[in-house]
């Protein structure tokens, strides 16, 4: 295959994997789980997997290894599509699982597995500034002010960054939808125009543009509120501001069928799929700055968030097979913007 992905790197210790080969022998009565997952859970996952780990321990009285891949959430999903093994796929959106399983590899109703519609995590768009917020970023509008450089990744590759932009048209199409009483496509492609003219780069994936942000490059990144969040946490002095019409962003996690079947993995990948959506990993996804989707859990943190004036989801853009569509396809909004037409 073209792509290459990071190593595999596993858990306690655990040899690392390479993209497209096959998982580990695991010990007699022990299971190894082959993750393929995007960039932004990995922090959460460090230690989600440790508590799965010990849980199914303690349950089965059999040992699980992880091997992890961390990709943007396009790539992850053209390589599992493409071969790469992996036996869980914790993806940026519903998009990228589906070509997993348009491959084939996919082949029971993800979305009707668990709750939430397979939905692990939440999110919303964001703005993320320098401490004291220097440039006076306070909504979409001021990314198209002069001399303010702005970060977003590369929707090519990155599920984050198709999330970045379809807030960003989705913020114009409201602003039409007010001022007129009606979606005007032209005026939300001209916003995304404006904005686009000041991008400083697009990076492969959001957490690498959330690193070149920490290297200095930029005045203002567009990111998923969790990166910032979790940055603030650590000691981090950034600024987050929340625009006022933005996108519920929603990150899904599913069991790759064939490979787990393959594999002889299916219960245990079951189980950990299952296990993400309980309570103990969801409180850990929400330490990680990600808006929880268990109930009980959201309540519990949701003074740690602000609840956007004009939130709007995917069904406001039509759904992802419009935005695909609309936005992403070789003569979509967002190639029209790349090109200049």
């Amino acid at each position: 295959m073209s792509v290459t992905l990071l190593a595999l790197a596993a858990c306690n210790g655990g040899s690392g994997q390479n993209e497209g080969s096959k998982p580990a022998a695991a010990a007699k009565g022990d299971v190894t789980l082959v993750i393929g997952a995007y960039s932004v859970d990995r922090d959460a996952f460090t230690e989600i997997l440790p508590k799965f780990q010990a849980k199914w321990k303690a349950e089965t009285g059999q040992t699980v290894t992880f091997q992890e891949s961390y990709e943007a959430s396009g790539t992850q999903a053209r390589a599992i599509a493409g071969g790469f093994e992996a036996d869980v796929a914790a993806l940026a959106m519903e998009g990228d699982m589906d070509k997993i399983k348009k491959a084939g590899f996919i082949t029971k109703d993800w979305k009707k597995a668990e709750p939430n519609e397979g939905m692990i995590t939440r999110s919303v768009a964001v703005l993320g500034t320098r401490e004291g917020n220097p440039k006076g970023i306070h909504d979409w509008e001021d990314l198209t002010r002069e001399g303010v450089k702005v970060l977003y990744p590369n929707p090519k590759t990155s599920g984050g960054a198709q999330w970045d932009i379809n807030a960003m048209y989705g913020a114009g199409l409201k602003q039409s939808e007010a001022e007129t009483g009606k979606k005007d496509p032209a005026f939300a492609k001209a916003f995304l125009e404006r904005i686009h003219a000041n991008v400083e780069s697009l990076d492969k994936s959001g957490r690498a543009s959330m690193a070149a942000f920490e290297y200095g490059v930029g005045d203002v990144i567009v990111t998923y509120e969790n990166e910032l969040l979790a940055r603030i946490k650590q000691g981090v002095h950034y600024e987050v501001i929340v625009p006022k019409s933005t996108i519920l962003i929603e990150n899904p996690a599913a069991v790759v069928d064939v490979n787990a079947d393959k594999h002889g993995t299916r219960k245990v990948a079951e189980a950990f799929v299952h296990y993400l959506h309980s309570e103990e990993a969801q409180q850990l996804f929400a330490d990680h700055g990600f808006r929880p989707v268990d109930e009980k859990v959201m309540q519990r943190v949701s003074k740690n968030y602000v609840i956007p004036e004009d939130l709007f989801d995917i069904s406001y853009l039509g759904g992802w097979d419009n935005v695909r569509k609309t936005l992403y396809s070789p003569k979509g909004v967002w190639y029209q913007v790349l090109a200049g037409i």
